[in-house]
């Protein structure tokens, strides 16, 4: 959330900002009626100024007129602050509305054409297969690690069963993931809850835009969440952090639930685009000068698990159009997969300034003890589906079976092939 002062100062940059993201800023409308609650307030506290003058003067000399002229200034107040109250409400769901400007080193444009590939990693080092790659769902059902027939019987679509060696892939990675972030990067477990409740789901930015996205329960109004990222950074809600303790770096595996609404027809086959998945998520709460260098040191430790996976990666910078509401400036990491003859995001890498500690009134105090916004980064690192997809597809041989990375063997028992 943007700061009102802010908006109120800088109204053409938080248009401008909107219009390069191709989103709506009911910017207008929020001047239009912070002007009208300005005005109603400075009324009413000029009636209770008026009225504890008179108050006072009235204990000196007490008389009907002056009794019946502070009962009209009361209920002309009154009156003023029920006309405040609904114009109060409008402004604040207005605010929530608007989109985090994005940062000035952020290239221009309209979608995915306008992202910036920033570099690339191993594919130019890796040497062309000798045989016909095949898809990931074919190899995993082949091999019977990869049920999708019976979790449709089972749920719907957009669900899987993971079976025998699929299952303990993707387990295996789970633990490499959590045991490199914690012991190489200095990130604090946590183990979040997966439902939260509304006021979470607006500290982050997914409510009240995102809503039709969401699982919601619908008796206890929680939300099913559609990554760590919600409750790991809700962890602080309304709370003022020590600013010698920052940054505060902490990861998070979880099972993430999402509608993905309007993705209908895309990726229907295998473990690419499903409504429940597993992720490791990296959360850090940091200082405003520091911020970008940590969004920098975060892709890296997100690139680091690709690296010792050695799998064939890019990062790409996201354009205006293409980089989402609430964030300042984000990185997907993409992952190279020879079987779908494209790259998979596997990573995105965001910092969105103090657009979400402002909605969820998360601060510290600094060196002069004045309690600050905290800047927050978010990024997975990474998520399981699709990284266990590109290692079927960077490690499958001409038999049909599939190479355990060697990053992976010990969490898999020493198992070197998948058959």
């Amino acid at each position: 959330m943007l700061s009102l002062n802010f908006i109120r100062e800088h109204p053409d940059l938080v248009k401008e900002g909107a219009r390069k993201k191709g989103e709506p800023a009911p910017v207008d409308e929020i001047l239009q009626l912070d002007q009208q609650r300005r005005e109603l307030v400075t009324r009413v506290e000029q009636l209770k100024a008026e009225q504890n003058r008179r108050s006072a003067a009235m204990a000196k000399n007490r008389d009907e007129a002056a009794v019946e002229a502070l009962r009209r200034m009361r209920d002309e107040i009154k009156s003023l602050e029920q006309q405040a109250a609904p114009i109060e409400s409008r402004l604040n769901a207005l605010l929530l509305e608007v989109p985090n400007p994005p940062d000035a080193s952020v290239p221009e444009g309209r979608d995915a054409t306008g992202n910036v590939t920033v570099r690339e990693w191993g594919l130019k080092e890796r040497k062309a297969p000798t045989f016909a790659m095949r898809p990931h769902y074919e190899l995993a059902e082949r091999l019977g690690i990869i049920d999708v027939e019976r979790a449709v019987k089972v749920t719907g679509s957009r669900f899987v069963f993971l079976k025998g060696a699929g299952a303990r892939l993707e387990r295996a990675l789970l633990n490499f993931m959590m045991d490199l972030h914690i012991r190489e990067h200095g990130y604090t477990e946590v183990l979040p809850p997966q439902l939260v409740n509304r006021a979470s789901m607006t500290g982050t930015g997914q409510l009240p835009k995102f809503e039709e996205d969401a699982f919601r329960v619908e008796k206890r109004d929680f939300f099913l969440i559609p990554t760590a990222e919600v409750p790991v950074t809700n962890l602080y809600r309304d709370e003022i952090l020590d600013g010698k303790n920052l940054p505060v770096k902490h990861v998070a595996w979880s099972t993430n639930f999402r509608s993905e609404a309007g993705a209908a027809g895309k990726d229907t086959r295998g473990y690419i685009r499903l409504h429940q998945f597993n992720k490791v998520e990296l959360v850090k709460f940091v200082e405003s000068s520091t911020s970008m260098a940590e969004l920098e040191s975060l892709v890296k430790d997100a690139e680091s698990v690709l690296q010792q996976l050695e799998i064939p990666y890019r990062v790409v910078l996201m354009c205006t159009g293409d980089m989402g509401f609430a964030q300042w400036k984000k990185y997907d990491l993409e992952a190279y997969c020879p079987g779908e003859e494209r790259y998979l995001e596997v990573s995105s890498c965001s910092n969105f300034g103090d657009f979400q500690a402002r909605r969820a009134n998360i601060r510290y105090r600094d060196k002069g003890g004045k309690p600050q916004f905290v800047h927050t980064l978010n990024g997975s690192g990474l998520a399981l589906p699709r990284t266990v997809v590109a290692i079927i597809d960077n490690y499958q041989q001409e038999d049909g079976t599939i190479r355990v990375p060697a990053a992976l063997r010990t969490y898999m028992g020493g198992l070197e092939v998948i058959r």
